[in-house]
């Protein structure tokens, strides 16, 4: 995506500066994420995940989660922090699961944006199933043009693949990606950029829509 590296940049500054002043806790974690770039939500959300899951189980139980958010300097009371995991424990069993983590803390977007993110999903998704493969890929995107393919390093497949990891969930980088995954990847980009207009028509231009 040509031109988010400077946004990336400056909603990196605007977090940490917003971070300073913000009190609401999930809005503290969240601008955490952000301070790290576009790939924030999505790569740092995996990793937090990651370094709370102490018994590696995929779900957080409330010690993991007070723990986890110590160790991230979100300084919160008790009380406050059992608000918070009952706001992530959608579901209410008890325990949050990596999508209930990711969900809750994806800024929000305008319907506008999610709609073109949607089109880029469908014109990728050319089998209709609802998830992105490489047998999509292979009508819709040109894998000869990647550097790496012209100067032999790369198979096409290997180009489809790192393609797909892009967007693929790191808890599960199995070559598929879902709406949700792709959803989560843009919602990163989406928090990079003010406009509305401008995220619309740099969305556009990437996948010819």
């Amino acid at each position: 995506m040509a031109g988010t590296s400077r946004h990336d940049r400056e909603m990196a500054m605007n977090a940490k500066q917003k971070l300073s002043t913000c009190a609401d806790p999930v809005e503290r974690l969240r601008l955490q994420c952000l301070a790290r770039g576009s790939s924030g939500i999505k790569g740092l959300g995996s990793r937090t995940f990651k370094i709370m899951d102490d018994d590696n189980n995929r779900t957080l139980d409330m010690k993991e989660f007070m723990k986890g958010l110590n160790d991230y300097g979100v300084l919160i009371e008790k009380e406050e922090a059992m608000k918070l995991f009952q706001h992530f424990d959608r579901d209410g069993s008890g325990f949050i699961d990596f999508d209930e983590f990711l969900l809750t803390l994806r800024p929000p977007m305008s319907n506008a944006r999610k709609e073109v993110i949607m089109q880029a999903f469908r014109k990728l998704d050319k089998t209709g199933d609802g998830v992105i493969t490489i047998d999509d890929l292979k009508g819709v995107y040109n894998a000869k043009c990647h550097p790496k393919y012209q100067n032999g390093e790369w198979t096409e497949e290997q180009v489809f693949r790192k393609f797909l990891d892009s967007f693929d969930s790191p808890y599960d980088k199995d070559g598929q990606v879902t709406k949700e995954e792709f959803l989560n990847y843009y919602c990163g980009v989406s928090a990079s950029i003010d406009s509305d207009a401008y995220f619309i028509l740099m969305m556009k231009m990437a996948w010819k829509l």
